[in-house]
């Protein structure tokens, strides 16, 4: 065989076995953050931009990001979390056809429209419980591992060849936030204006056994 495409041969199995030591590194180094597929990722912006056309590099962030922390960056007073609630509720009319939507690329937490309160649905208070007990079900994760899990996110995403809006931009700020120490962002200007996300963050299976068979 010539030395040549012996060496070519070589070369390819070294950088197959590589990648896959890369990525079990990743994965070992902490259960709670291990980035997730590639392919997941990719399903998760697809979906969100086949129901969100007008999503940035800033939204896709802000779903990633509740998909691994849930709602426990919004709830630090539980009174008042039930006040704007209801100021919310009684100050909104118009609300995004979904009822509900998974967050990021596993499923952690579901995003549910504060219609299903509009429309009698669910009760207030058993759709409230569900959002305070969801803040319990977080499970921490350091912020170091976050920001590696967004940078394996993101290069996912830049792979994609999408052309969002303001992405370099919004990659900025989203890495100068991270560097703060911070992880929460809010929804962009465009989302806000197309969409009119009113929601709250609910716990898989509390979502799956207590809201899901009434709005389904």
């Amino acid at each position: 065989m010539c030395p040549g495409i012996l060496k070519n041969i070589i070369l390819k199995i070294l950088l197959k076995h590589l990648t896959i030591i890369v990525l079990l590194l990743l994965c070992t180094k902490s259960v709670v953050c291990c980035p997730s597929s590639v392919e997941l990722i990719k399903e998760s912006v697809e979906r969100q931009l086949r129901d969100y056309p007008k999503s940035t590099l800033q939204d896709l962030y802000k779903s990633f990001f509740q998909d691994r922390f849930g709602p426990g960056h919004i709830v630090s007073d539980t009174s008042a979390a039930g006040n704007y609630l209801r100021h919310e509720l009684n100050n909104t009319e118009i609300f995004h056809e979904k009822y509900y939507e998974p967050t990021g690329c596993d499923s952690n937490y579901y995003r549910v429209n504060l219609s299903v309160l509009k429309e009698n649905k669910i009760s207030y208070q058993d759709f409230f419980n569900a959002f305070l007990r969801s803040v319990e079900e977080v499970k921490p994760c350091d912020i170091e591992e976050w920001k590696e899990e967004w940078t394996f996110i993101e290069s996912v995403i830049i792979s994609m060849n999408l052309n969002l809006d303001n992405f370099e931009e919004d990659s900025k700020n989203i890495h100068s936030i991270l560097e703060q120490g911070k992880y929460a962002i809010h929804h962009s200007k465009i989302y806000n204006s197309e969409y009119h996300p009113h929601y709250r963050i609910i716990e898989r299976k509390i979502f799956e056994e207590e809201i899901l068979p009434l709005v389904d």
